[in-house]
């Protein structure tokens, strides 16, 4: 296991590459505020925000302030709590289950996160008391809890795993093209596949308070047990050899992933590939060791979510794109590439 000590030099590498990585986050955050119908120039958005902070009084253009603050801000800072939070559980996964090609939704919340959200806007579920949201979190829980069922006390470890996430799937999505093709009018069925694909449109601020918070709280958790993942990268019977409760370690680290992953498809839909590209680009930069790749993940796949978030803004202005779509045509090729040299001889 001397292969996952970090040397002095290499942690000094890591410090500036997590300086350059806040630097840029917050240029493409800029970016993303000032991109849209109306242009921002980026010493505008400075400005706004220096001035609610109190640390500067410049008059600013009032509309310019409005948009800034009402709308686009909080888009960009829930898009980059959602890309952070998506790369975090894909790097969680990929250790837990050995498995190179394991993300967020290989436990079948994504599907079940679908369902919940077509009972609210198809069948009207909750009507009311309910929002879409809601019920797409609760959707993609249950989905969860199927999994946790299915695999509990049972041995077969990872490929169990696995198989329960890709069970339910099958099952909820079934559950989902049922509902849709027999209850859904047309633009009932447009505005739900439009979602499914992930969409930043209707955030605000008060779901950049709610992901914010969990992202936080999920990579604190994940933080704790950096060690224990460090251990799982070399199987199971390791890891308790080392004394870590397997079982127990496990179980948290899978409800926490779930729980990140529910909490963001339930405001943003599916949004594939940055939980499965992110962690594999960052290990080649920063390493197996969990301490240093998670945050490294954070950072990434949150300025990859605003810049995919951007790209759909104004690949076909006045129209949007969703951002799954985007992310998909980047994720691809790098899908293609770890398919490809899984298949190589060594």
């Amino acid at each position: 296991m001397t292969a996952l000590v970090q040397s002095p030099t290499r942690s000094v590498q890591h410090l500036a590459l997590f300086i350059a990585s806040v630097a840029l986050l917050l240029l493409v955050i800029a970016i993303g505020v000032g991109v849209g119908e109306l242009t921002i120039p980026l010493r505008t958005t400075f400005f706004a925000v220096t001035n609610k902070l109190g640390l500067t009084a410049q008059p600013l253009n009032r509309i310019h302030e409005t948009v800034i603050w009402d709308f686009r801000l909080s888009r960009a800072l829930v898009a980059a709590c959602c890309g952070a939070g998506l790369a975090i559980c894909g790097a969680v996964l990929q250790s837990l289950l050995k498995n190179a090609l394991a993300e967020p939704y290989v436990l079948g919340v994504s599907a079940g996160a679908s369902t919940g959200a077509v009972a609210v806007v198809v069948l009207g579920i909750g009507t009311g008391a309910v929002s879409l949201s809601a019920g797409a979190f609760t959707g993609a829980f249950a989905a969860f809890a199927f999994v946790a069922l299915l695999t509990n006390g049972a041995r077969g470890g990872n490929e169990r795993t696995i198989l329960a996430g890709v069970a339910a799937s099958q099952l909820f999505n079934a559950i989902t093209a049922w509902t849709i093709s027999t209850s859904a009018s047309a633009q009932q069925a447009r505005d739900v596949m439009f979602w499914l694909l992930g969409s930043f449109s209707g955030v605000r601020w008060p779901e950049f308070q709610l992901v914010l918070t969990v992202v936080l709280v999920g990579l604190a958790v994940c933080l704790w047990y950096a060690k224990a993942l460090d251990a799982f990268t070399f199987g199971d019977d390791a890891a308790a050899s080392l004394g870590i409760r397997v079982g127990y370690v496990r179980l948290i680290l899978f409800t926490v992933t779930a729980l990140m992953t529910a909490a963001i498809v339930s405001m943003a839909g599916s949004i594939g590939f940055v939980g499965l590209v992110v962690p594999h680009v960052m290990r080649y930069f920063f390493g197996p060791l969990h301490r240093t790749l998670l945050i490294a993940c954070a950072m990434m796949g949150a300025i990859l979510m605003v810049l995919a978030d951007i790209a759909a803004r104004t690949a076909i202005a006045p129209q949007s794109l969703p951002v799954g779509v985007v992310t998909a045509l980047v994720g691809v090729p790098f899908f293609a590439a770890i398919l490809y040299r899984g298949r190589r001889p060594q």
